[in-house]
């Protein structure tokens, strides 16, 4: 195998493929990337079992020697991004060594065979349609903030997704909060899908293309793949249902008020800084007077309060709150202004945008954050 390459290519679809490459595993050979050389392009792959990736380059670069083989992954990429010249020559040796070489550079590293690389599941199109990509990155920047950290609650470490003729729904939970947001269709699909994937793959997703692009979204039996040009990102599926959460969406409210997203962004931003040394919990009083008093505990820093005047509705009502969890929804709504509502200290808040009058809604979001007993 033996092909000279522009390094800025290699490097960009490096670290893409390189996201599904396993850190930390019993199994070595998924600490590698796979190399498959023809004289026509390049295909990078790695495969954590759980997610893949496969790229294909076929642009700005010259192949001599067809061959494929797998390169430790941390250690390619360590190289190869401290390389300043144009372009490398990559050529594998009999003795079980690649070297990658520029005109100023040059090392050997040891390779391993491609057959003990695991093969990519065979795409079986039970299921397919075409999607902007646009539409899924900002479905999954809407609700991923609120799915579980894998090492901590792997089994709410997801996305729920459904699809329905004219309009998708993403959905995520870690069981102290709960974000859910739609979208219209401009284009009908013709049938409905539901599916269940890890975060992890939902966060490679957002990040690989460019929100022009159209994407086909092919499932089959456990397996579901994201097609874009010359890129493919396949993930397993979880095979199980996922509850009914809009039950948990309150239907009625005692307290309501409308306020300033960014007010109440910089309110918290100034308490969190007292806050943070009990655990980032905060109290919110509720005003009929029109304000809201966000307050902290006292502790060995000091303690805060901080006042805010918008529209409240109904009853004077107190609730206790994670502050963090409050900003990370605040950071996902694009609104100048939002509505809070709750019924009493025990039940969960709801943060939901306001719209101009003369804004066009094409798409919905809401979210709860359950109240902090104290």
């Amino acid at each position: 195998m033996k092909f000279t390459i522009k390094t800025d290519i290699f490097k960009k679809w490096l670290d893409v493929v390189n996201h599904a490459t396993a850190s930390i595993t019993t199994t070595p050979i998924l600490e590698n990337i796979l190399l498959k050389v023809t004289y026509n392009s390049i295909i990078l792959t790695a495969n954590n079992f759980e997610m893949a990736i496969e790229h294909v380059i076929s642009t700005d670069l010259e192949v001599k020697n067809e061959g494929s083989l797998c390169i430790p992954s941390k250690l390619l990429i360590w190289y190869i991004s401290l390389i300043n010249d144009d372009f490398i020559e990559i050529e594998s040796s009999s003795d079980d060594s690649v070297k990658i070489s520029t005109d100023s550079w040059k090392i050997k590293i040891k390779w391993f065979n491609s057959s003990e690389f695991p093969l990519i599941p065979k795409i079986k199109e039970e299921t397919n349609f075409t999607l902007k990509w646009s539409i899924i990155k900002k479905s999954i920047e809407k609700t991923l903030f609120s799915s579980a950290e894998w090492n901590i609650r792997p089994t709410l470490a997801w996305i729920f997704i459904n699809i329905e003729w004219n309009e998708t729904i993403f959905a995520t939970t870690d069981s102290f909060r709960l974000s859910e947001y739609k979208m219209s269709l401009k284009e009908n699909v013709n049938k409905s899908f539901t599916w269940i994937i890890p975060s992890k793959t939902a966060n490679q997703i957002k990040g690989i293309i460019n929100d022009n692009d159209e994407i086909k979204v092919v499932s089959w039996e456990n397996q579901i793949a994201f097609l874009f040009w010359t890129t493919k990102l396949y993930s397993r599926l979880l095979n199980w249902k996922f509850p009914d959460y809009t039950n948990f969406f309150p239907k009625s409210h005692n307290t309501k008020s409308e306020i300033n997203r960014l007010d109440l962004i910089n309110a918290l931003k100034k308490i969190n800084l007292i806050s943070r040394e009990n655990n980032y919990s905060i109290k919110m009083s509720f005003s009929k007077e029109s304000w809201i008093l966000l307050e902290t505990s006292e502790t060995q820093i000091w303690e805060s309060e901080i006042t805010l005047f918008w529209t409240i509705e109904w009853e004077d009502n107190i609730i206790w709150i994670n502050s963090i969890y409050f900003l990370e929804v605040l950071s996902v709504i694009d609104t100048t202004h939002i509505s809070l509502s709750f019924e009493s200290s025990l039940s969960p808040i709801m943060i939901t945008p306001l719209r101009d009058w003369d804004e066009k809604e094409d798409d919905s979001f809401k979210h709860i954050i359950m109240p902090l007993k104290i």
